[in-house]
């Protein structure tokens, strides 16, 4: 079985350019406990895809650095463009010799992709937060039965937006 983990950036700045939008002092704080939450739960992804966004980029790198040694993240574009089918292709071309795929991205594509992929076996409280509002620095890990290349349902075993 594979995990898939979902992670939408920490808060971001305003700014003019969308893709250099740093992340905000709130986001500083929260995207570290991104990565203390999954290392509590040891979820320790062994490869990481990544929006080329600068908040995407931060809000990883803070959360690898609570990890231990990280892999090197993946930048693809197809994260930035944040549709469910890019978000899909990019899951279905993981190599078959990872076990954790971790995502981080941007709403709504993030949350409209683990909508998506429940297959509404998980707990009724994760499946509610992750359907309702999946708030910056909101992390969902899903279960996954069928190998990468066939992934399209999994059941949605955590959800939490840690905070610093």
């Amino acid at each position: 079985m594979q995990q898939l983990v979902l992670v939408r950036h920490a808060k971001a700045a305003s700014g003019s350019v969308d893709r250099e939008r740093p992340l905000a002092d709130r986001g500083m704080a929260d995207a570290p406990a991104i990565g203390r939450w999954l290392a509590e739960r040891q979820i320790v992804p062994d490869r990481v895809v990544v929006s080329p966004a600068r908040r995407a980029r931060q809000t990883w790198e803070l959360a690898a650095a609570g990890l231990g040694p990280a892999v090197e993240p993946v930048l693809d574009g197809r994260i930035y463009d944040n549709t469910v089918e890019d978000l899909l292709e990019v899951i279905r071309e993981t190599p078959a010799a990872v076990s954790t795929l971790a995502i981080v991205g941007h709403n709504p594509g993030i949350q409209e992709l683990a909508v998506a992929v429940d297959d509404g076996r998980g707990g009724d409280d994760a499946r509610r937060d992750v359907a309702g509002k999946y708030r910056t620095s909101g992390v969902a890990v899903f279960t996954l039965k069928d190998p990468w290349v066939e992934a399209r349902a999994g059941t949605l075993t955590l959800f939490a937006a840690p905070r610093g």
